[in-house]
């Protein structure tokens, strides 16, 4: 998959292609079900399947503070899209200048000019341009001047249940990493490098690989069994704790993952971190020994979790 990075960055090459546009968080079932919608259109036309997205997303833009915590940065959202036979991903950079485009003005420089898109994939309840102007009925009107078909997605149900990036972050938030799997087709996962600490978990027999999230909120806090990919052929299993260590009195959230029967050096990694089932919420601790007693707790029940014994 190809990563394009910013209108600037659009070439001949890239024009023609069927396309579907979104913030695409978490990158769940119902998304899942417009990729594929996207995709098979793209193999039919025999055309490139894209997927136009924003960074940051626009309601990060307006409202910072207020913003819903995102479940996928943009490199997880890349390697979460990568199942789903999607050729190219636009990454629109969600600035001043992309906020003030008219619906008009962003119809004619990015699905026109920018991607001469011949079939676009998106919700009947899209709304786009400045001041919300542009809905799903203002794209049918550009494609029949334009020359390119709009199809428009439904909303994706599992039981009785409207699939959505808000329901996942709840599930989260409740620590239902069950229902979050059902609802994401796979496990919750974070993405980073592994940085060096301050290595306290050495001194007390549980030394950590430590992760900076680089967000402005996190969608799950708390003690967790996980699983650890990419440092080996096979998932490592742990126990992690993501928040920010009220004990030694952290000011950062950071994601901490000891890592069981394994010693090897990952410094400077890109890995993937598993979140499999929550023990505990994040708490602070009377001692650094209570801390310590209660780590050893939570590797236990972690291995019990994670091997059944």
């Amino acid at each position: 998959m190809e990563l394009i990075r910013g209108v600037h960055n659009l070439y001949p090459r890239h024009r023609g292609c069927v396309a579907t546009i979104g913030n695409f968080d978490g990158v769940h079932l119902g998304h899942q079900a417009v990729l594929k919608q996207t995709s098979e259109k793209a193999r039919e036309l025999e055309l490139p399947a894209t997927v136009i997205t924003f960074e940051p997303q626009p309601q990060e833009f307006f409202r910072p503070e207020q913003a819903p915590p995102r479940l996928t940065r943009l490199r997880e959202k890349m390697l979460a899209l990568k199942p789903h036979a999607i050729d190219r991903l636009l990454c629109l950079d969600f600035n001043r200048y992309l906020a003030n485009l008219t619906a008009q003005e962003f119809i004619d420089k990015i699905i026109v000019d920018g991607l001469q898109v011949r079939y676009l994939v998106v919700g009947d309840d899209f709304r786009f341009g400045k001041g919300r102007q542009g809905d799903f009925e203002m794209l049918v009107q550009a494609g029949k001047q334009y020359g390119f078909e709009v199809a428009n997605t439904h909303s994706f149900t599992l039981g009785n249940e409207r699939v959505s990036s808000t329901l996942i972050r709840q599930a989260l938030w409740q620590g239902d990493l069950q229902h979050v799997k059902r609802l994401l087709g796979r496990p919750y996962s974070m993405c980073g490098r592994v940085a060096h600490g301050d290595k306290r978990g050495r001194t007390i027999g549980f030394p950590t690989a430590n992760i900076y999230l680089h967000r402005q909120n996190t969608p799950i806090l708390g003690v967790y069994a996980v699983q650890m990919n990419d440092v080996e052929q096979y998932p490592v299993n742990g126990v992690a704790n993501i928040g920010t260590r009220p004990t030694v009195c952290g000011t950062r959230t950071l994601l901490e993952v000891h890592l069981f029967d394994f010693d090897k050096d990952i410094y400077g990694a890109h890995i993937e971190v598993s979140f499999v089932q929550k023990i505990r919420d994040e708490k602070r601790f009377e001692s650094f020994d209570a801390l310590k007693q209660q780590i050893h707790l939570d590797a236990q029940q972690a291995r019990t979790i994670l091997t059944g014994s």
